[in-house]
């Protein structure tokens, strides 16, 4: 890695800085960027190894129940991220599902629901999963159409779910479904569904241009306790917009780690290839694209670090987190296709680095609210703080 000045910034601890030192290492010795066999298998293998040597534990709250910290430290969390997705995207993607999927139980589980999965999932003994979007429902949360009715001791659960990051492979997972306290997102809630109660299935495996797990998941009739809902009734849009909220920032670090890992790349590529009498680094058209790659990099972890340290200072993180988002996938896209493009016809060879980082970015701009998402949720952050200054 090229530059690490940035772990030198304000935003960071010292703790911060020796985890990320010793992650780098620990990545560079245990981390194999190009995962050999069936797609499932390296990603549980990942997570028991992530989990037996304590990396983990900083992606769930609270030391009582497995955690590093009392509280999730998002700093960390987008440090761990950015790190992985440097050596590897399953990497990162294991980790941070992890996070994900359990975020919810972190911020609104009981002790009893902290102590049954948090515990497992530190140790990488268990694998959680993140059930948000629906065939008809993505961004538009509101429009949630799978439901939740109460009955007797339980809870009665139809519908579907897609695009679920982990299905399949996962051993409980975190659903929101519409229990109607009230209209639109204010009559979800969201429930802990072991992935081996009756009436749960896998309907279909999606495989999408960068491998990981993910699927469709179908609900007929699967009872549910009533001591698996988390939170309180009608509450479910906060506790996943909560979640997010942590969990988009480090979707910004992870594609920060991507954009790092090109920038290396091309500074490699510029410096070694020899062109016309002179290596590609000599031209101007070439510092000129570097120029821009390194630009795009920084404004990024600036971007991300800000909101990450906002959270942990217990700020409002809404707008921050969609403006890390944001900016750090767009421009990681850019970072990465100038990489494709100074290593030539080797950049679109398969399994070359960066061909495989064109692979892993595009997702990013989409999952965990697209970038049109963001936008607007900037704009409704920008618009509400004018009018709050006018009116004051």
């Amino acid at each position: 890695m090229s530059d690490r000045t940035y772990l030198e910034w304000p935003f960071f601890e010292e703790r911060h800085r020796g985890m990320q030192v010793e992650l780098e290492a620990w990545a560079a010795a245990h981390i194999d960027g190009h995962p050999h066999g069936d797609l499932d298998d390296a990603c549980r293998a990942l997570v028991r190894k992530l989990g037996a040597d304590g990396w983990l534990r900083y992606m769930v709250g609270g030391t009582a129940y497995g955690g590093r910290f009392d509280k999730i430290d998002t700093r960390a969390v987008c440090l761990l991220r950015e790190t992985l997705a440097r050596h590897s995207g399953l990497a990162d993607f294991a980790l941070g599902m992890q996070g994900l999927g359990s975020g919810a139980i972190t911020l609104h589980g009981t002790d009893a629901q902290k102590r049954q999965y948090l515990t497992e999932v530190a140790a990488g003994r268990a694998i959680p999963a993140f059930a948000l979007s629906e065939p008809d429902s993505g961004s538009d949360v509101a429009a949630m159409a799978c439901s939740a009715r109460r009955d007797g001791k339980d809870y009665v659960l139809d519908g579907e779910k897609t695009w679920i990051s982990n299905g399949g492979i996962a051993d409980f997972y975190v659903v929101f479904a519409r229990t109607g306290e009230a209209p639109g997102a204010r009559g979800l809630s969201a429930f802990i569904v072991e992935a081996n109660l009756p009436g749960f299935e896998i309907a279909e495996r999606i495989d999408v241009i960068a491998p990981h797990p993910l699927a469709r998941l179908r609900f007929s009739g699967c009872r549910v306790p009533a001591a698996n809902l988390l939170g309180e009734p009608g509450q479910g849009f906060k506790v996943a917009m909560q979640t997010l909220d942590i969990f988009r920032t480090s979707v910004a670090a992870a594609a920060l780690g991507f954009a790092r890992r090109a920038l290396d790349e091309g500074l490699r590529r510029a410096t070694t290839r020899d062109m016309f009498g002179k290596k590609l680094a000599d031209f101007q058209i070439t510092q000129a694209k570097l120029a821009q790659m390194a630009t795009h990099v920084d404004t990024a972890a600036l971007l991300t670090y800000r909101a990450a340290w906002m959270r942990d200072q217990g700020k409002n993180i809404t707008g921050a987190a969609a403006m890390a988002k944001m900016t750090s996938t767009e421009t990681a896209q850019q970072v990465i296709d100038a990489a494709v493009q100074l290593w030539g016809g080797c950049g679109v060879v398969s399994e070359h680095p960066v061909e495989r980082l064109y692979r892993e970015i595009r997702a990013l701009r989409i999952y965990e609210g697209a970038t049109e998402v963001q936008q607007l949720i900037i704009a409704r952050q920008t618009l509400s703080a004018y009018e709050q200054e006018q009116a004051a």
